[in-house]
């Protein structure tokens, strides 16, 4: 079965910058430099990315960031806690967005 999303494709992100090679190198610093220890670890920081990952519904990001997590030495607990805070605040901003459709509704009703 083909699936719009490739696992496979994942690996083949280094070759994003072939035609714009110095806006990819830019890119891949400034990610890297994110990424590193500082304030926050390394470990929270990718425990941040598999929540926003999440929210995003990215599923090579999904599948990075499971991988960097557990490398980093989150474990799954901490990993589904991350899932759940951005499931929390998606499901938040939709309701919150309920605000705009009850002053909508009321200035229609008046």
């Amino acid at each position: 079965m083909t699936h719009y999303y490739d696992q496979h494709d994942l690996e083949r992100f280094g070759s994003i910058g072939e035609n714009v090679p110095e806006l990819a190198e830019k890119f891949f610093d400034y990610y890297g430099a994110v990424f590193k220890d500082g304030a926050l670890t390394a470990r929270e920081k990718a425990l941040i990315a598999l929540g926003v990952a999440h929210a995003i519904q990215c599923p090579y990001c999904i599948d990075s960031y499971s991988k960097d997590c557990l490398r980093k030495g989150a474990d799954l607990d901490q990993m589904t806690e991350a899932v759940h805070v951005a499931a929390a605040l998606r499901g938040g901003a939709s309701l919150v967005h309920g605000i705009q459709m009850r002053n909508r509704a009321e200035k229609i009703s008046m």
